[in-house]
């Protein structure tokens, strides 16, 4: 008689398990059956939009976001429990604003062509991060977007977090605001709901993420609150 070998997690599989668990530990539920993923653009005042971002399991916000004033109007929330950032960010006053509660994801999608792996200066010395892995999120995304490999190309933050969550906890429900460029894939500058207005910079193709973007909310993957 054969002895059947146990099935043994890939390394892609281990490595997502503890992955989802490292998110799950800071949400309200684990595993989380509702994520909010907050982009940096503005967005009008609406209670309800901002009550359904905190009332997530988990919320997740970019780079340099924004929060809803105290006593000021509601728009977009205010609880952060992970941040998604780059080594290019522009720091809000919330971005490391109680940053021993939170967990930071950095993102490294130009380690694949160019990005050293230096931290900026004023970067928290005692702020530990977690990467974002390349190989099982960054290229599989480009994949999806129809990115070729050889050039410097790949998904802004807001939906390499949406597919990164959706993948993680397929079962959760995710709500998604502040993107922009879903319906306004022509943009050439990103407004931000705290600080100036950035240029859209080369390796970002805003066309094909919105219709990725679109076809996930077809699909049902992502709910988009606009």
């Amino acid at each position: 008689m054969t002895a059947v070998e146990p099935d043994v997690p890939t390394t892609s599989e281990a490595l997502r398990a503890d992955l989802a668990a490292l998110l799950a530990a800071y949400a309200r539920h684990d595993p989380p059956r509702s994520i909010a993923v907050v982009g940096n653009a503005p967005v009008a005042p609406d209670a309800e939009r901002a009550a359904a971002v905190d009332g997530c399991d988990l919320v997740v916000r970019m780079t340099t976001f924004a929060l809803d004033a105290p006593g000021g109007p509601p728009a977009l929330g205010r609880r952060a429990d992970v941040v998604v950032l780059h080594r290019g960010v522009v720091a809000s006053p919330h971005l490391f604003a109680d940053y021993t509660s939170r967990l930071y994801l950095l993102v490294e999608p130009g380690r694949l062509h160019w990005e050293t792996d230096r931290l900026p200066e004023w970067w928290p010395q005692d702020l530990g991060f977690q990467p974002v892995p390349n190989r099982e999120f960054t290229v599989e995304l480009n994949r999806l977007l129809g990115y070729d490999p050889g050039v410097a190309e790949w998904a802004t933050t807001g939906t390499l977090t949406a597919f990164l969550v959706s993948e993680l906890f397929p079962a959760a429900r995710v709500l998604m605001t502040g993107m922009s460029i879903i319906d306004r894939p022509q943009q050439t500058t990103f407004e931000h709901a705290w600080g100036e207005s950035v240029r859209v910079t080369a390796e970002h193709r805003l066309d094909a993420e919105s219709a990725l973007l679109r076809s996930w909310m077809s699909t049902g993957r992502i709910e988009v609150l606009r």
